[in-house]
Formats: structure tokens, sequence, C-alpha cells
């Protein structure tokens, strides 16, 4: 396991990274790279969406231009601060402070699951692909962008001491052992010296079974930080 495996270390790591994480972020993970990943979504018509790991907004951004009902999670207060400045704590997004691998909503909440560059730092990486299945609804999408394992032996030793990356063949165990039947991967790169992101739509299982009804609010489970709550880091 990295270092940023460990979830005081990440939240840590973000309190000094959200300074200035929206003026370094293009060199990974850039608008060109999120509009086509928005491509790979089906959105339908007024879609509940989550954004889990949503940080400093970037991901939750492009969401907006697909959906008025946007919901924002992350663990760090410091990268939702940033958010805040952007979308207001209560005006266009929803925003709780919590953890991927236990979300604080109800089964079959949302009908699509985004998460980007937020995988990586999780400690149990299958147990919060199983989250994200749990919220979405049967026949919905999850999508996740994660780095993508780098090919470089010295590379692959630096990366493995950081935090999670991980290739296709290793998105497929991931994915199939957390519920999902029905996925794809994609490579994308900002640059050709930028690092390689691989991004997995996955459909939710049941799709014939999926609830129709409108109108279900998504809620806080009992333990969940709302996102006005005060950081004691």
């Amino acid at each position: 396991m990295g270092i940023l495996e460990d979830k005081s270390n990440a939240r840590l790591f973000y309190k000094y990274l959200s300074k200035v994480y929206d003026r370094i972020n293009s060199f990974n993970w850039n608008e060109e790279m999120r509009a086509e990943a928005l491509s790979w979504l089906e959105f339908g018509d007024d879609p509940r969406v989550l954004d889990v790991g949503c940080g400093t907004g970037f991901g939750t951004e492009g969401l907006l231009e697909h959906a008025d009902d946007v919901h924002g999670l992350d663990q760090s207060i410091h990268q939702m601060e940033k958010a805040f400045e952007k979308f207001g704590r209560h005006d266009r997004v929803n925003f709780y402070r919590g953890d991927a691998e236990r979300l604080p909503f109800r089964d079959d909440a949302f009908d699509v699951v985004w998460s980007s560059g937020s995988i990586e730092y999780w400690p149990n990486p299958v147990e919060g692909l199983r989250e994200l299945r749990r919220v979405a609804k049967p026949g919905g999408q999850v999508l996740v962008v994660g780095p993508d394992y780098p090919h470089n032996p010295v590379l692959q030793r630096v990366a493995d001491a950081i935090m999670l990356f991980y290739d296709a063949d290793e998105a497929d165990r991931m994915f199939a052992e957390a519920g999902y039947e029905e996925f794809e991967h994609h490579i994308q790169q900002a640059t050709p010296q930028s690092p390689r992101a691989i991004t997995t739509v996955a459909r939710v299982p049941g799709g014939d079974e999926a609830d129709d009804a409108d109108g279900d609010e998504a809620s806080d489970a009992d333990g969940a930080d709302a996102a006005e709550t005060t950081a004691d880091d």
C-alpha cells in the first residue's frame, strides 16, 4: 500500500495541495479529457449525479453541463472549500464530507456516479467500487478515472510506494470483484509527456429491474459529516 492510501496522510497531503491544485491538475487531467469521458456517459432526462472525491470541483463542473441535480463528496474539507468558492455551499451542488468506502447515501440513489482522481487514495478500492455500485441505480453508469500503471520499472517502484496505480488487467479484477459485469477501459493522456489515466465506464447490473420513481432525494447516513462541518485537521 502506498503512503497516500492512508486516509490521514491523504487528508494532510490535500490540505496543502489544495492551494495549487487547480493550477497543476491540467498536466494530468484537463478539460479535453474530461469532455471525452463525459461523452461516454448516458445522462438521460433529469439525471441525479454523484461526484465521489469531488475535490475542488473540476469534475463537478463538467457534470453540471449535463445535469442540474449534482452531488459532490470528498474527505478533504480543504479541497471542498475551493469548490465552495466556485459553486457555493448549497447552491448549484449539494456537498458532503465523507468517505468513498462508506458513502452516506441510500441504495440506488443516482443515475450516474463519477469519480476522477480519487480511487488511487482508497485503502480498499474494491470496497469503494462496491459502494459506487450500491448507490447507483440498476442500469445506471459508474465512471472511474485512476492512474494507469507505468511501464518503466523504476517508475513502477515509485508508483507502488506512493499510491494505487493499476493497469487494465487489475481494473478487470477490481471491477469484477466489486460486482460489475459490463465495463470498458479507456486510456487518456493530456500530452505525450503526461502520465496516462485509465478511465473505466461500468454499467450497474440489474437495469431491467430499475426503479423509475422520480423525486427521491439522496440523504446523509448516520455518522457522515456534512460539508459545512469544520475540519479537525
